[in-house]
């Protein structure tokens, strides 16, 4: 199932130009059953990515409505019942609108006047629709918001910027080379890779059940200090919130397991205002580093760059001095083992490899001799 959000991935990459982060981070809302706010100039792709994903899922109820300041609960909740009027009963016809959706594109949703937006919050947050004052489940997995402009102060929209644990600024293409390939890319035809709700509902549950190991709650632990002393409060829920992020983060990378570097995907989560937003992303991306995963990719990168060096060269000399750097990289794995161990058993397996490469050569050197 990963491989089919991987296709999914890859295709929307191809089709929409400089969208990478906002591609992941659809998939990553939809997956962990979150919301996501667009926010940028019109002509910027937005619609047409929500539109585009919500073609992909087979069967899915999408809804997509463009907000005014005159927008009335009617358009987004369904015609009052006439039938049902007559009895006294204020019950609505929600047949085709938002309550029925599975997935919801809201454009200019600041726009919400507060005719709509304490039904439109309640929908978002509790997932329920009141209807004759009888709370109703919905089936709403995710809503796309999307803006040309950030909620003004004093406007009562608070709340709802709030809900979106995802919030991404979109602008125009910068590189040229990309707007090049934009161009031509017009009329391009693709396979469109597709799933049905089944699939994305067996995915989710797979979601649910990725581990999230002892260090990244430390991170995040770290990551919540230091954006308290910079006067950033993301609140409790919103730290709790974050984890289903990242368990689809990882779960959208192929792994069982979230890493630290998952945590990266959170620079679109932790900031209250535009203004916090720099400076949070500075804050997570120095605690969003795997120092292990780091430390064994640039020690396999040397290991290979070893080997491949006493292939071309296998002298005695070269294989002492390759020999050296060997025990030099397996020393430093063993000191990384006791500084974490708790990843042991993954540097371990590193090790083997290592030592299995150091075989290798000796056997090289032998036969060359």
């Amino acid at each position: 199932m990963t491989n089919t959000f991987k296709d999914i991935q890859n295709y929307l990459n191809n089709k929409f130009i400089e969208r990478e982060a906002e591609i992941e981070g659809l998939l990553v809302a939809l997956l962990a059953r979150q919301h996501i706010l667009l926010i940028g100039a019109a002509g910027t792709g937005k619609s047409m990515l929500s539109s585009e994903l919500s073609k992909i899922i087979d069967g899915s109820n999408y809804f997509q409505w463009l907000l005014t300041r005159f927008s009335t609960p009617e358009e987004l909740f369904g015609a009052l019942s006439l039938k049902d009027l007559e009895q006294g009963v204020y019950k609505r016809n929600v047949s085709g609108k938002m309550p029925e959706s599975e997935i919801a594109f809201l454009d200019e949703i600041f726009k919400a006047n507060s005719a709509i937006l304490n039904a439109l919050l309640t929908i978002i947050n509790e997932r329920v629709f009141y209807n004759d004052g009888q709370p109703t489940p919905v089936p709403l997995m995710s809503v796309v918001g999307a803006s040309n402009e950030y909620p003004e102060e004093g406007e009562g929209l608070e709340a709802l910027f709030d809900r979106f644990l995802l919030r991404f600024e979109v602008g125009y293409i910068q590189d040229s080379n990309s707007f090049t390939q934009m161009l031509k890319n017009k009329g391009v035809t693709a396979t469109i890779p597709s799933m049905t709700m089944e699939d994305l509902e067996m995915a989710q549950f797979a979601v649910d059940m990725i581990q999230i190991p002892d260090d990244v709650y430390e991170s995040l632990a770290i990551i919540r200090e230091e954006l308290r002393d910079e006067g950033i409060t993301p609140s409790d829920r919103r730290f709790k919130q974050s984890l289903s992020v990242l368990q689809a983060r990882a779960y959208l990378e192929g792994r069982n397991i979230v890493s630290v570097n998952d945590i990266s995907i959170l620079t679109n989560s932790l900031w209250e205002n535009a203004e916090q937003k720099d400076k949070t992303a500075e804050i997570v991306k120095r605690y969003s580093v795997d120092s292990v995963q780091a430390a064994i990719e640039e020690r396999t990168k040397e290991v290979l760059e070893i080997q491949k060096a006493v292939k071309s060269n296998n002298s005695t000399e070269s294989v002492i001095e390759a020999t050296a750097k060997m025990k030099d990289i397996l020393k430093s794995f063993d000191a990384l083992k006791v500084q974490y161990p708790k990843r042991s058993a993954e540097l371990e397996i590193v090790i083997e490899s290592i030592k299995t490469i150091q075989r290798e050569i000796v056997d090289l050197t032998l036969t060359g001799i």
